[in-house]
């Protein structure tokens, strides 16, 4: 179903739509209901990292969690190795056979006070030429909004990593979610992990020019980037009010780049010197075939960048000029390399505050806009490093001030 006639279908019932949830079917423990919306449960996956915070604590060892308690799941696989039904008879959670039942329990009413979409791994085939992985996001949100305006009420959903493999379903979903008045939140992990050191940019402060690495896949892992860089130069003067062009760069063309002053290496070797293990050597000569420098012009003229920078680094990092500073600002995102994943705590206590607030932590417009940058870096790269302008991506809002692991 398009926007347009979605949004026909549910304009009569968004009038009645309210926020909020019977306090009369809270359990003694007073932990909301919340639904789970997934591809995939097994060992490691983002459900079982996220969604397990709530079943068994933070640390997934029967610690504190979150004030949320899963009652319903909704799988849309189930591999040889899945772990949700053997946790359904642990912990007493509803397999549903719908995402209707995991929100309603077959009812007219909801049964959640929230609903966690998390469309990460599991086996999805990839658009050809761009390779780009389709997760069925909008195919989830799509239900859940169904669901929604059937009962006639909404509760707060949030929605794992970009908001879709393409722009026109983020969108889709993005402009439902405001005509539904759903609130949502979206997004990575990394803008609220740990920073060494701890660098948090002054609201307001000018910047000069920004710069993110990343490494790994160009997609799966160039969002996480992407969200690093973006959680950081939001705060500049005057907010974000959206991106002009983007083009992806790859082997010669990155350095004729640097060359040219479209990116800085002081501000790569800075980033690399705040990250355990660096390197010592001429980039150029370390990084690798694979690797991808997306550039970024936002239209109020800043430009940035994301450096893939596999071969260079196995880590996520940010620096930028600020105007009337000599050096560089530079941090490291630091992550949790094994289980439970503390980076995903703290991804999860933002998801708590906003079941229990009833509004997102962090505006989702933060990942509406680093969806629309993805997608025309695939493209891109696709094209043999093609600049897109993206009118599309005109997108206004204004930062929060929520905290990340270092001043949690």
């Amino acid at each position: 179903m398009d926007r347009r006639s979605f949004l026909q279908t549910t304009a009569a019932a968004a009038g009645s739509m309210a926020l909020g949830f019977p306090s009369a079917l809270l359990g003694e423990d007073k932990k909301l209901p919340v639904a789970a919306v997934v591809t995939d449960y097994s060992n490691n996956t983002h459900a079982d990292v996220i969604i397990g915070k709530i079943l068994e604590g933070f640390d997934q060892k029967g610690g504190p969690g979150p004030a949320l308690k899963l009652v319903a799941m909704y799988t849309d696989q189930v591999p040889k190795d899945d772990l949700s039904r053997g946790l359904a008879e642990k912990h007493g959670f509803r397999i549903a056979k719908t995402i209707d039942e995991a929100i309603t329990f077959g009812t007219d009413k909801l049964q959640v006070s929230g609903v966690l979409s998390i469309g990460e791994h599991g086996t999805y085939p990839y658009t050809p030429g761009t390779k780009q992985h389709m997760y069925p996001r909008r195919r989830f949100f799509d239900g859940v909004a169904a669901t929604f305006q059937r009962v006639g009420q909404v509760v707060p959903v949030f929605s794992d990593k970009h908001l879709a493999y393409n722009w026109a379903d983020a969108k889709h979903m993005y402009d439902i979610a405001i005509e539904m008045k759903i609130p949502f939140m979206a997004g990575s992990s990394l803008p609220v992990t740990w920073r060494r050191p701890p660098l948090e940019l002054p609201l307001g402060c000018e910047i000069e020019s920004a710069l993110a690495v990343g490494y790994g896949g160009p997609e799966s892992y160039g969002f996480h980037a992407l969200e690093t860089l973006q959680c950081m130069i939001e705060r500049r003067k005057g907010g974000e009010s959206g991106v002009a062009s983007v083009q992806a760069l790859q082997g010669d063309a990155i350095w004729k780049a640097r060359d040219k002053g479209a990116w800085s290496e002081e501000l790569l070797t800075a980033v690399l010197q705040t990250m355990p293990g660096g390197k010592k050597g001429e980039p150029s000569e370390r990084l690798s075939k694979n690797a991808a420098f997306y550039q970024i012009e936002y239209r109020d003229g800043l430009k940035a960048t994301v450096a893939m920078a596999n071969g260079l680094a196995a880590q996520f990092g940010f620096a930028a000029k600020l105007r009337g500073q000599s050096e560089p600002a530079a941090t490291w995102f630091e992550l949790e390399e094994t289980k439970p994943f503390g980076h995903f705590a703290y991804l999860t206590r933002a998801i708590d505050h906003m079941i229990q607030a009833g509004k997102p932590a962090y505006p989702v417009e933060r990942t509406l806009v680093t969806t629309g940058i993805l997608d025309r870096a695939m493209h891109s790269l696709a094209a043999s490093g093609q600049q897109y302008e993206t009118p599309e991506l005109e997108i206004s809002y204004n930062p929060t001030d929520w905290p990340f692991a270092n001043r949690a």
